[in-house]
């Protein structure tokens, strides 16, 4: 249990941040709401905001797994240094690449209008990415409070930015018109790139924050180490672009396959970028576990008990996300009435797939888990190859069903890609690396959560009542709070805390 136990505190620490910036993050963009009635109006921020992410895994090219992977087998420091000048001369020549094309770039993402946000972007994603093996030689290092510290300190200067130019410095312009500040201000209707440079912002004083570990490099690069490394990350590329497209792609190509009028389908992109968040609690559980997991699984893998371990994990990974899709999908009705007591009502549509989309995500996360056994054998190819599938079922789902059912389109695109990728990562996974998952029971969890799921909606539709509504849910919440209890209580009964109180 002490192994769980350490897991779960540097997932709390790692998750912490992760939470706090990603909540506080979802709370700056509720916003966008108040200061645009319509959600076109939002369009173009989460375009930038789905192309982000394709950059950032060419920029990184696999490098963080390929750190975790050999920090163990390899001289630390010259595999941090070698990895340290690869990662710090591709980014200068890729960002440079990014300032040579953003007309292209811009013109392709419709965004034609604001080539500054490729700017903005550029920045953003140069100053991110050479942060990454600095921040990977904290989760190395177990320093998990030094990550908490930089990155809450990135998202709380990105919401201050943001705060000061959406909301103190146009009350301050209006009583001091002649003020030098108007210069910086280009009014409410430009408030998209406040956006990107409160984020531009943040990641600089990251790289502050940072400065002592980047002074640690030194710039002595090992040419063997590096086609090492190479050798295993190339592959990474393939799995973390195919898994950016299964991710974002729907964004991405939104307003391109929906046949609509260009406003309608900004409009539509806007509302689906809401729903999506929506879902953002497993999202947040994922990220958090996955910067804790990664490198306690590969300490741990020379243990004679190591795979009983990944079992339990599991386990306990699948009931938090279990209990996060219960709070998403029965309280979903909250958010509607938030958006209907604001007047933004149009910012509701949409909202019956948020529930699809956190189950999607579930799988996701259980396959992320499941994952490890092609990290360890070293196939990484077949983990893109299981990646490079999930993406082809992504695209031609999208494509064929996005103009037909528009939001739910998408979702059941997730949905079958996950679920596909969640199957397959475990079949062959245990013909490799076999781990004793107890998939009967973890199954078990997932439907009856389902089924707790279609049983408050069916309730709310017989009596649509605001209270009945919330206490239903809560009950069925803590119903399936108790038959957790029942049926884990041995295992409840060894964890600080929980234990003492179940031993009573």
């Amino acid at each position: 249990m002490s192994g769980i136990k350490k897991l779960a505190g540097q997932t709390l620490w790692y998750g912490v941040p992760t939470i706090a910036s990603r909540f506080l993050g979802y709370l700056m963009n509720l916003t966008l709401p108040l200061i645009f009635a319509q959600p076109s109006k939002t369009a173009d921020l989460t375009q930038v905001y789905a192309i982000i992410p394709f950059l950032s895994v060419l920029f990184t090219y696999g490098l963080e797994t390929a750190y975790f992977r050999y920090s163990q087998e390899l001289d630390q420091k010259k595999l941090y240094n070698t990895l340290s000048v690869s990662l710090i001369g591709s980014t200068i020549l890729f960002t440079a690449l990014l300032f040579i094309f953003k007309g292209t770039i811009a013109e392709w993402a419709n965004l034609d209008k604001h080539p500054e946000y490729i700017n903005w972007m550029a920045g953003i994603i140069f100053f991110d990415t050479i942060s990454t093996l600095a921040f990977a030689r904290l989760r190395q290092e177990n320093r998990p409070k030094r990550y908490a510290f930089a990155r809450l300190s990135s998202v709380l200067m990105n919401i201050i930015v943001v705060i000061i130019f959406m909301g103190i410095l146009p009350n301050y312009l209006q009583s001091h018109p002649d003020s030098f500040f108007k210069n910086f201000y280009a009014g409410k209707d430009s408030g998209i790139i406040y956006y990107l440079i409160g984020n531009f912002c943040g990641s600089v004083l990251t790289f502050i924050i940072l400065r002592k570990e980047f002074s640690q490099i030194r710039f002595n690069f090992d040419s063997a180490i590096w086609k090492k490394i190479m050798r295993y990350s190339y592959p990474l590329v393939i799995v973390g672009m195919g898994g950016i497209v299964n991710d974002m792609l729907s964004r991405l190509i939104y307003q391109h396959v929906v046949d609509l009028p260009e406003e309608q389908a900004k409009h539509e992109l806007g509302v689906f970028a809401n729903i999506i968040r929506l879902s953002i609690l497993i999202t947040i559980a994922i990220q958090a576990f996955r910067m804790a997991a990664e490198p306690f699984f590969f300490n741990r893998s020379k243990e004679e008990n190591a795979p009983r371990t990944y079992a339990r994990v599991m386990k306990f990974f699948i009931l938090v996300c279990c209990f996060l899709f219960l709070g998403i999908s029965l309280y979903i009705d909250v958010v509607k009435w938030f958006f209907l007591a604001i007047h933004r009502a149009e910012w509701t549509e949409g909202l019956y797939v948020v529930p699809l989309f956190a189950m999607a995500n579930i799988f996701l996360g259980i396959y992320y888990n499941l994952s490890i056994w092609y990290k360890l054998t070293n196939k990484n190819m077949m983990g893109a190859a299981i990646t490079i599938a999930g993406a082809v079922i992504t695209i031609a789902l999208n494509v064929l069903l996005i103009p037909k059912f528009h939001y739910l389109g998408a979702a059941i695109a997730t949905f079958c890609c996950y679920l596909f990728m969640m199957i397959t990562s475990y079949v062959l996974g245990q013909k490799h690396y076999p781990v004793p998952y107890p998939k009967k029971k973890l199954i078990a969890y997932l439907v009856l959560v389902i089924l707790i799921y279609l049983t408050h909606r069916g309730l709310v539709y017989l009596w649509d009542n605001h209270w009945f509504n919330l206490g239903t849910a809560t009950v069925l919440i803590g119903f399936f709070a108790w038959f957790v209890g029942k049926i884990e209580r041995k295992e409840l009964e060894k964890m600080p805390g929980i234990g003492r109180f179940l031993r009573k």
